[in-house]
């Protein structure tokens, strides 16, 4: 189901009552205003839509919301060398106006939800099924957002009380704390997760929505960020047993990356945001919650960051080609290239022919003789994930907010990975972790892996962490966090691995045909030979983004976090950094 905007006002048409001589105060029923509109879960269920909409926005998945952890994360760098910089970099400036437009969409989003739960009350108990299920997506929806507040900014401030909006004393808050907030989205998808209900229970309604499998799967999600990984097993043993509805591995890897209805929603989908198809769009670029419009294209922009210059993209972000390799290095059963490498970067391959659409770029064949790159200038390997570079759709792409891919923000593979990260934790290591670990290699057709190969959980965490998660989700949103809460910014070895990752040659075509340099683009780059990584150049502290300096100065009570102050988060880690291990 794609969710449509529905406006919050609503048009009774009752007529008019007059008097003659005495003056009678009367609501004009056609005006609603916030004090009026929302007992009931009809109108409620309005307003739940345009918390929808407003994960569409520019700050929230649609762009940069979506691409700063992107960015951030070891498999991906800016090959523009302009757009999405200081993020790659890890070091943007406190007066850059874009690290507010995150801080900016999720408040929006917020609030609406903070009306929701404000209109519908506390008490959960005496509440219908179809209440209920308002008061669920919106506690999910909150908890959707600082959990991505949390992530970007650390220590944001915490707005729970819609009535703190009526005036400037009372929306003007303090920061909470690291830990207050990830408290707050615990509480926030713990309670979705009793009002929601599952996916096969809520039928056609559930698709396209918050359900309790999705709560269930962010609960766990927001318990590993401070390493509570006996209580997350738990959930995520409960979503693998089907208490939260059924869900599944598809066979086609390359289905969970696809639009239309076909596709879209499927089994293995916890959660996506909903993106109407291309070519069922309306003209106007929506970016902000304030730009509103009857006739928005209602898609996303992460494609054109993404897609290749030459094919009418804005060339911005790129594969590293430490991923690139790290798939080249592992054949399935019969020999073969990993299909995840297909849908996530866009190279061409031998083994590609007869495969999906062959090798193609949008709808051009892909030859031996060139090498597609994403910047002209840089180089960079094309990031298939998210565009219809492998598609065979369209030709070339509309730059904006066009994309009609749904972005899938959870899937199943994620649940079985993390399960078997935290069972690793807690037990490890041991056959389970294995076993669901293997569940995930099988689909892409590689061999098990075998306990007896891992002595100790170290061994095993850098398989999940530097092998088995980078091929399931590269170039994804979420690598980004998992750097944060493994602690790789603060251990010295990790943070060479990761430079190590990062590690970029630039490239052209021109400099190569003219026998200027002599590697490919696919090459691998030694970091102690490269043109750039992205960690050279992270302060500490900037693992995280920086509070606006404007919007400190309109709030005097709120205060900057540790990228502001340049200031190192070693101290405040949950747990050990596990060591490096060579596999």
């Amino acid at each position: 189901m794609k969710l449509y905007k529905i406006s919050l006002a609503l048009i009774l048409g009752l007529g008019t009552m007059t008097s003659c001589e005495d003056k009678l105060d009367v609501v004009n029923v056609n005006q609603q205003t916030a004090s009026t509109f929302g007992s009931t879960a009809k109108e409620l269920e309005e307003t739940v839509i345009a918390a929808y909409n407003h994960i569409r926005m520019e700050g929230t998945y649609a762009r940069v919301g979506y691409n700063y952890d992107v960015c951030r994360g070891d498999e991906v760098w800016n090959s523009s060398q302009v757009w999405y910089m200081p993020y790659d970099d890890l070091n943007t400036p406190i007066d850059n106006e874009m690290n507010q437009w995150v801080w900016r969409d999720w408040y929006y989003t917020i609030n609406v939800c903070n009306y929701i739960v404000y209109r519908a009350g506390q008490d959960y108990s005496a509440m219908a099924n179809d209440m209920k299920r308002a008061v669920g997506q919106a506690l999910f929806l909150r908890g959707l957002a600082y959990y991505n507040l949390a992530g970007y900014y650390q220590n944001p401030t915490l707005m729970l009380d819609y009535e703190n909006y009526s005036s400037l004393e009372t929306l003007y808050s303090e920061n909470a704390t690291y830990d207050e907030v990830w408290d707050q989205v615990e509480k926030d998808l713990s309670d979705a997760m009793t009002l929601l209900p599952s996916r096969d229970a809520g039928g056609e309604w559930a698709k396209g929505r918050a359900t309790c499998g999705a709560a269930a799967g962010f609960y766990a999600r927001a318990l590993m960020m401070r390493h509570k990984y006996s209580e997350a097993l738990a959930v995520l043993k409960d979503i693998i047993g089907g208490k939260y509805g059924t869900y599944k591995l598809m066979a086609n890897y390359g289905d969970n990356f696809r639009e239309g209805s076909a596709y879209e929603n499927n089994d293995e989908s916890l959660f996506e945001v909903q993106f109407l198809d291309y070519g069922t769009q309306g003209t106007d670029d929506e970016w902000t919650p304030v730009n509103t419009s009857p006739n928005a294209t209602q898609g996303h922009a992460i494609e054109s960051n993404f897609c290749p210059g030459i094919y009418g993209g804005w060339a911005d972000l790129s594969a590293s080609p430490w991923l690139y390799n790290l798939f080249k290095a592992e054949r399935t059963t019969n020999g073969s290239l990993d299909p995840r490498l297909y849908w996530t970067i866009g190279t061409y391959e031998p083994e590609w022919e007869g495969f999906e659409n062959g090798n193609v770029a949008y709808t051009d064949p892909m030859t031996t003789e060139g090498y597609v790159v994403t910047n002209n200038n840089n180089g960079g390997l094309p990031i298939a994930k998210w565009t219809n570079m492998r598609t065979n759709l369209y030709s070339s792409v509309v730059t904006g907010l066009h994309c009609g891919i749904n972005l899938r923000i959870m899937r199943y593979s994620d649940v079985l990975l993390r399960a078997a990260e935290c069972e690793n934790e807690v037990n490890g290591p041991t056959q389970q972790a294995i076993d669901w670990i293997n569940q995930v290699r099988n689909r892409a057709g590689l061999a098990n892996l075998n306990l007896s190969d891992f002595s100790d959980k170290d061994k095993l965490f850098e398989q999940i962490a530097n092998v088995e998660r980078p091929k399931e989700f590269g170039c994804e949103f979420g690598r980004g966090f998992d750097l944060i809460r493994w602690g790789f910014f603060y251990d010295a070895g990790r943070l060479q691995q990761i430079k190590e990752h990062a590690a970029v040659k630039f490239w052209t075509q021109a400099n190569y045909d003219n026998g200027v340099i002599n590697y490919t683009p696919m090459d691998p780059v030694s970091y102690s030979d490269c043109d750039k990584s992205s960690y050279d150049t992270w302060i500490n502290g900037h693992e995280f983004i920086p509070i606006y300096q404007g919007t400190l100065n309109a709030n005097p009570k709120l205060k900057g976090n540790s990228a502001n102050t340049s200031t190192s988060n070693a101290d405040k880690l949950y747990g050990p950094v596990h060591p490096v291990v060579n596999l």
